[in-house]
């Protein structure tokens, strides 16, 4: 067994913070998996395909929000959660195009060749065109689809972006993070461009404005120029929590007791985020929305705990496969619900939305077989057991090999230096190198990371290639079991053989210097032309730039005044 480390923690903290009085044992009280039509599973209410508001976040982390018992404000969050059903058993993917990819298809990145890393600016790579996406679906349904935040899904060819993958409109960014004032992103010193975008434009004239304020404002006027009378999905993917840590002065102020400087700074973009939200469901109630609305909230991944976040008492953070990096805020808050204001334990990944969200709008889901989600609305709505009994977190075949993991430590099945991990039931089944895997106590992020003696390490698992826990009895992976069960091993690397057998080749193309903003009129957006196009779908290796790189002199110029410009409208600090 494990030897852990504990210096200036204790079970004694836990008990204190109450997560020890959580009953993780006690089963749901819950009924047969539902199998009536989907009419007969909607209330008298939905009389019309119900209005579909769906919040993403960004690297909020599982303990960043009031009712999982944060020091950070979140009353907006705390009270459409407790009206509505929390969902405490609830999965997304580590990181950030993973997450929002697997939302998107209902599929697992397995099954979209994106099972490795992001997808970065300077990829040609974006989602497959071949799937079908959510907004399609909602669209072929009669819905109006509107998306409002943070794409990440690549870009590379017009054919990439989100008015082309089933939104109507689309207001925000096509990278993964940009400051929140200047739209701004640098992929590396000197590639850097703009990217805020209203359709397929680049939004010059919207910089200087704080993005989650900016795309609050922008939900609200798509509130107020539809009609309530005819459904409506908006996806609204803030930006906020993400790097870099920027949020107005008034709302850090708040927060000036905090000694640590990144956790404030993040206090305040995660309070700043739940007002946001507040007025989102303000203007659902003032336009006649909101009676026959579903609201969805959801994070992406774990949070990033040397960027102010925490997942306390999870272990491990972003980036990792530990519960830290993959077990979700998640709630859904809607007049609909027949069972409103209790907790759920059913389980629920992220790709189960495409199938539950498409039923609601009434859609047709039989052309697109072989869906990796379930539809869930049965056991959220009414309580019933979800029909969900496994997660395949992730088969990397890309990511470092474990140093000590073998064919043989797989009893000749499975290579366990391949970095990949399966949820089956209780069980919960990680080879490879799952990533960073400390548990990190609140308490230690007054001075975290500059004092590590109160974080809480293993000693020993460093030649390990095989973890094996029990997650409903053991939800904080402390209790190691694949020496006691070898049996339970065995079963969990069949299944991650048989999902392997399905796996299409990784998409991870080499980064091509066309993208460079500089040659794209200073912002990221698509570059690639038809015979760029041609080229590199052809199988060729990636292409060389056919023009030297220059100096984009009025490029550089408009940036400094623009930063400039900013910084005098900006009220930030």
């Amino acid at each position: 067994m494990a030897v852990y480390a504990l210096t200036g923690f204790s079970l004694v903290s836990l008990l204190s913070f109450g997560y020890l009085s959580w009953d993780w044992m006690k089963p749901s009280l819950v009924a047969n998996v539902a199998t009536d039509p989907m009419e007969k599973l909607l209330p008298p209410a939905f009389a019309r395909p119900p209005h579909i508001i769906f919040i993403l976040t960004d690297d909020q982390g599982y303990h960043d929000v009031g009712y999982h018992g944060s020091d950070i404000q979140t009353p907006t969050l705390d009270r459409l959660a407790a009206e509505g059903v929390k969902l405490e058993n609830y999965y997304i993917q580590p990181i950030c195009t993973p997450s929002r990819s697997q939302l998107i298809t209902g599929r697992y990145q397995i099954h979209t060749g994106l099972q490795h890393s992001i997808i970065r600016p300077r990829q040609p790579n974006c989602l497959p065109l071949d799937q079908v996406t959510l907004p399609q679906k909602l669209q072929e349904a009669g819905y109006s689809t509107h998306m409002v935040g943070k794409w990440h899904l690549g870009f590379y060819k017009k054919e990439c972006l989100p008015t082309r993958r089933g939104f109507d409109t689309f207001l925000g960014s096509l990278t993964g993070n940009v400051d929140y004032y200047t739209y701004d992103n640098c992929d590396g010193p000197g590639v850097c461009g703009y990217d805020l975008h209203e359709g397929e434009d680049v939004a010059w004239d919207q910089s200087g404005k704080y993005s989650t304020f900016l795309y609050a404002q922008r939900v609200s006027k798509i509130l107020a120029s539809h009609s309530p009378k005819e459904p409506i999905f908006i996806y609204v993917a803030f930006q906020a929590v993400h790097t870099p840590l920027q949020s107005p002065k008034e709302y850090i102020y708040r927060y000036r007791s905090m000694g640590n400087v990144a956790r404030r700074k993040y206090a305040a973009m995660v309070t700043c985020m739940d007002e946001a939200v507040k007025n989102i469901t303000w203007a659902l109630k003032k336009y006649g929305y909101y009676d026959n609305s579903v609201i969805v909230f959801s994070t992406d991944n774990g949070g990033q705990t040397f960027s102010g976040g925490s997942n306390w008492p999870l272990r491990g953070r972003k980036g990792t496969y530990w519960e830290g990096g993959v077990r979700g805020i998640g709630f859904v808050h809607s007049p609909l619900i027949k069972r409103k204001r209790r907790t759920s334990w059913a389980l629920v990944h992220i790709t189960d939305w495409y199938p539950t969200l498409v039923s609601l709008a009434r859609g047709n889901l039989s052309n697109v077989p072989g869906l990796d989600g379930y539809n869930v609305w049965p056991a959220i709505s009414e309580g019933k057991e979800s029909p969900r009994t496994e997660i395949l977190h992730n088969i990397d075949p890309l990511y470092n090999h474990a140093k000590y993991g073998s064919l043989e430590d797989g009893f000749g099945i499975w290579n366990t230096a391949v970095q990949a991990s399966i949820r089956v039931r209780e069980w919960k089944l990680l080879t490879g190198d799952p990533g960073y895997s400390d548990w990190i106590p609140p308490q230690t992020l007054t001075n975290f990371p500059g004092s590590w003696w109160n974080l809480e390490r293993l000693t020993d698992g460093l030649r390990k290639s095989v973890w094996l826990f029990n997650i409903t009895a053991d939800p904080y992976e402390r209790y190691d079991l694949s020496d006691q069960r070898p049996d339970v091993v065995r079963t969990l690397l069949m299944r991650l053989v048989h999902y392997n057998r399905t796996a299409i080749p990784v998409r991870y193309p080499a980064e091509n210097p066309r993208a460079h903003p500089d040659f794209n009129g200073g912002a990221w957006g698509p570059w690639a032309s038809e015979d760029d196009v041609e080229e590199l779908e052809g199988g060729g290796e990636p292409l060389k730039s056919r023009n030297k790189k220059k100096k984009c002199k009025i490029c550089k110029l408009r940036s400094f005044f623009r930063k400039l410009n900013t910084r005098l409208m900006s009220n930030r600090i």
